[in-house]
């Protein structure tokens, strides 16, 4: 049996327990009497570990568990067998959600009925959705059985979903319940619950440190262990409905901080109306305003005589030649499409109906003021916040390796531009994120200058495309010290997925703006803060950079996320969502962001794609939880996999936290998640404290000492000869990524393929003569050792800077400027350029240079070039450079144009 520190997560270890019993009851049953005393041990083993586990969970139950204890012991082996085979495979599947699923052989249905996977989507919709609930109350065996009973008792043929009770007596194995079970959609906190959990395994224990270190439960009365779990559940899962079933009056309830608890009970065995209220709360998270609204739509009889012939699918039923597409997609897709915004539909721009009402409920989800769907990507997202809040002239501090689109937002809005350099990793040819300390020290050079009131915006990639996460919260905090009014825009396009885990929803920018809205309410926080002006001396920049500054009582909450909803969860192609907690979004901002919203968004929005985003929406309130749990287990066990074996190993580096984060940014120590002698790491403890984290789902592998770099290795060797479609690459690493539809199946085939191309490797290099195997070694070199240092921002030329106080420059005007030919001329990187810089002439770059990867740009309009900027030119090997044409050269400004341009500015000052 494989060791607990093999395991992340409590459901792996349950999933992989019940295969492993299956496969050593199987081999019992067929042993001889005599020959069989080890595997009677090991089933044994199996029982006792999974006897501290099942409590949690309603299938196969405690009864049935007994049931199959007992035939262990009474030596049962065939039916023992049998019932522990049906009961992995109905795990496996998913089955027992659908139908029950019995153990005994003389009641068992038709196995040939037991695959799921042969049930068609039609007929896996006609079911009804399952879920369990937990039930908080320290029961005797006997009350337990009969809380069951009633709860049976109620269900009703009309009920839209079906469920079963989990008993758990304690508020610590509540929450070890709520972190493990993934199926648990509602918790009913009774008066009998207790404190402790009797349950060690350290596996579910480590569970409860995820609550956090700030949550002293140890000495709270008896009488407040239920109102205390309900704001807990609210911190941990927020997406379950808590229901409180008290025996306290009326008086000393109300006014308590319930969390989410969505009704409460007084002192009363009601089980119809509680049994009525589960529903309704899971009922109100699977409804699908738009969705529905669509689907119905598409069975209405409709007469069209407006735009898009296709509607109905009429100019394909007709047609003599494009069958085919109709063949392929299906009637529904054609049914559902139309330009219509009556019938029960709704307007994109002007939302009243379904629409409004699906943005509300993602907001909900989400934890934001306001939400907004998108239907083309998160890059105009993006450019609609940008535009909404940026005024011609506002200084805006960007991350510099950002999105494209920033760019070219900041352009539109007119912004003077501050460039943050995030820290490098040469060694990978990648950049990391931005440290605090470099935007605390911007700011605090915009303050010296008496810039301050022109700056307005810090924007920031949360998590950035190689998965590493800012400390959101605590960059907020301290930024609001230093200009209390500052907005924040928060790229999460990578990161939507987060809200949906109790570790990642932390570094989520919704969490984080709702918990400084509750600082903020706090007088704690102004105490706080008081004391530290009494000693900080603002002064003296140095103090205040190493000063973890305090939010300031007068700082206003304002921050926007905008997310990529179809990169990480289910949605269609560019369906994308904009997160508000804006508080001054209604007298302020709203009106201006319509505008951008009307500016960016079409007047034909995809209805697929908002009924995609409305679906998605469902998904991760119900079972986002689930699947985000499975998509980090897969990812751990990618590392684990390739970290451990020795032959992938030798060809193949998985980076860790401490490959990829410095060690000044790691408060917690954390090197790696997993390590081959001690297994894995809590991440808990560092997603609370560190500067910076790496996400566990983007797993990025050196690949240098294969002798291929990363662009050859992805579309040379993963895609074309084995059909693994990745994204990312830099000059010696590829990215995986795991995603809520990632399978261990799919991983397994990935090791497979590493461990195929390392063998290959390996009889190349036997094969290999002399001169092959240096010119082997040299490629290796030259991609681990010898690697260009990656430039930071040199700066604005003078011509588009208003002084040279503070860097922020006018990227627009430089951005037009380049519109006439006759401001531009073009220079080749054979040392024309150089002997240009060492003849003292300052050579500006007129466009955007970006290069894939890294895939954000190295030069922007109006930035000088550097040596250092010519060097790592110089040295990409990469067959993209958008912005380069390598028959004409790096497109620059000429003299006389920058001349002209300073003039006017200097007129205007």
């Amino acid at each position: 049996m494989s060791s607990m520190s093999d395991h992340y997560s409590a459901v792996q270890l349950r999933t992989d327990r019940w295969n492993a019993l299956q496969q050593a009851v199987s081999a019992l049953a067929r042993a001889p009497s005599g020959k069989n005393a080890k595997l009677i041990k090991r089933v044994d083993e199996i029982f006792d570990a999974l006897e501290i586990i099942e409590p949690y969970w309603a299938f196969p139950g405690l009864q049935a568990f007994d049931t199959m204890r007992r035939q262990f012991e009474h030596r049962s082996y065939d039916d023992l067998a049998f019932a522990v085979r049906r009961c992995a495979r109905a795990l496996g599947s998913g089955a027992y959600r659908r139908r029950h699923i019995p153990l005994d052989r003389d009641d068992s249905e038709n196995e040939e009925n037991e695959d799921e996977a042969l049930l068609s989507p039609e007929a896996r919709a006609l079911a009804k959705p399952y879920f369990e609930v937990l039930i908080v109350d320290s029961l005797s065996e006997q009350q337990a059985r009969w809380m069951r009973s009633s709860i049976h008792q109620m269900r009703r043929s009309e009920d839209a979903f079906t469920y079963e009770p989990v008993i758990v007596p304690s508020l610590e194995d509540a929450l070890i319940g709520i972190l493990f079970n993934h199926n648990i959609q509602a918790v009913v906190i009774r008066p009998g619950l207790t404190l402790k959990s009797q349950n060690d395994l350290p596996i579910l224990q480590r569970f409860l440190s995820r609550v956090g270190d700030d949550e002293d439960v140890e000495g709270i009365p008896p009488e407040e262990y239920g109102p205390e779990l309900c704001r807990l559940i609210a911190k941990v899962r927020p997406e379950l409905d808590a229901y409180l079933v008290t025996d306290r009056s009326v008086e000393d309830i109300a006014g308590m901080d319930l969390g989410l608890c969505r009704r409460v009970f007084y002192n009363q065995e009601d089980f119809l109306e509680l049994h009525l209220n589960i529903l309704r709360g899971v009922r109100s998270r699977y409804k699908t305003p738009f969705f529905s609204a669509l689907k119905e739509y598409s069975k209405q009889p409709t007469g069209v005589f407006h735009a898009m012939p296709i509607s109905r699918g009429k100019s394909i039923s007709r047609s003599h030649w494009i069958q085919d597409m109709g063949a392929f997609y299906g009637s529904n897709i054609f049914l559902a499409e139309t330009s219509a915004t009556s019938g029960g539909l709704d307007s994109l721009l002007e939302p009243h109906g379904p629409i409004k009402e699906a943005q509300e409920l993602a907001s909900r989800a989400f934890g934001s003021r306001q939400t907004f769907f998108a239907t083309n990507g998160t890059s105009t997202c993006n450019k609609i916040v940008v535009q909404a809040l940026v005024r011609p002239g506002d200084i805006v501090l960007v991350d510099r390796d950002c999105h494209k689109s920033h760019h070219y937002g900041m352009v539109l809005a007119g912004a003077q531009v501050v460039y943050l350099d995030s820290y490098p990793l040469n060694e990978y040819s990648m950049y990391g994120a931005v440290p605090l300390r470099e935007i605390k020290h911007q700011l605090l050079k915009l303050k010296a200058a008496g810039k301050l009131d022109r700056v307005r915006m810090l924007l920031l990639t949360n998590c950035t495309f190689d998965g590493l996460v800012y400390n959101v919260e605590r960059v907020m905090e301290e930024c609001l010290a230093i200009k209390p009014d500052l907005v924040f825009l928060w790229d999460e396009a990578w990161f939507a997925f987060a809200r949906f885990g109790p570790t990642y929803r932390q570094r989520t920018a919704m969490n984080a703006a709702n918990n400084l809205r509750a600082k903020l309410r706090s007088p704690e926080t102004e105490k706080a803060w008081k004391a530290q002006q009494e000693t900080l001396d603002w002064e003296d920049e140095e103090a205040v950079l190493n000063t973890r500054l305090q939010l300031p009582p007068d700082a206003r909450v304002r921050v926007y996320a905008t997310q990529s909803t179809h990169k990480t969860l289910t949605s269609l192609r560019q369906g994308s969502m904009i997160h508000v907690n804006d508080q001054d979004f209604k007298g302020e901002v709203e009106q201006s962001f319509h505008e951008a919203y009307m500016t960016h968004t079409s007047t034909s929005p995809n209805y697929q794609i908002i009924a995609s985003l409305d679906v998605g929406r469902r998904q991760v309130e119900l079972e986002g939880f689930e699947f985000v749990q499975r998509q980090v287990e897969a990812a751990m066990s990618m590392r684990r996999a390739i970290a451990t074996h020795p032959l992938l190993k030798k060809y193949f580096k998985v980076l860790t936290a401490g490959d990829m984060i410095p060690e000044k940014y790691r408060e917690s120590g954390v090197q790696s998640y997993y390590h081959p002698e001690q297994g894995w790491t809590d991440i808990w403890q560092c997603w609370a404290s560190d500067e910076f984290v790496l996400d566990a789902t983007r797993v990025t592998v050196a690949v240098g000492g294969t002798g291929w770099d990363g662009d050859t290795f992805k579309t040379q060797i993963l895609m074309d000869r084995y059909g693994i479609q990745i994204n990312k690459t830099s000059r010696n690493t590829v990215l995986f990524m795991t995603n809520i539809g990632t399978t261990r199946s799919s991983v397994a085939y990935l090791i497979e393929v590493l461990v195929e191309i390392a063998k290959d490797l390996d009889d190349l290099y036997d094969d290999a003569s002399k001169m092959e195997r240096l010119s082997f070694e040299r490629r290796i070199k030259n991609l681990v050792e010898d690697l260009p240092p990656l430039p930071d921002f040199s700066r604005f030329h003078d011509a588009f800077r208003t002084d040279a106080k503070t860097p922020e420059g006018d990227i627009r005007t430089a951005f037009f400027l380049s519109y006439d030919e006759a401001n531009c001329d073009y220079m080749q990187l054979d040392g024309e350029i150089d002997a240009a810089i060492e003849s003292g002439r300052e050579v500006v770059s007129a466009s955007f240079i970006i290069p894939y990867p890294p895939g954000f740009p190295i030069l922007v309009p109006g930035q000088v070039v550097s040596r250092e900027i010519l060097a790592f030119m110089r040295a990409l090997d990469v067959s993209e450079i958008h912005g380069y044409r390598p028959d004409l050269g790096l497109r620059v400004f000429t003299d006389d144009a920058l001349a002209r341009v300073a003039q006017s500015r200097l007129k205007a000052n």
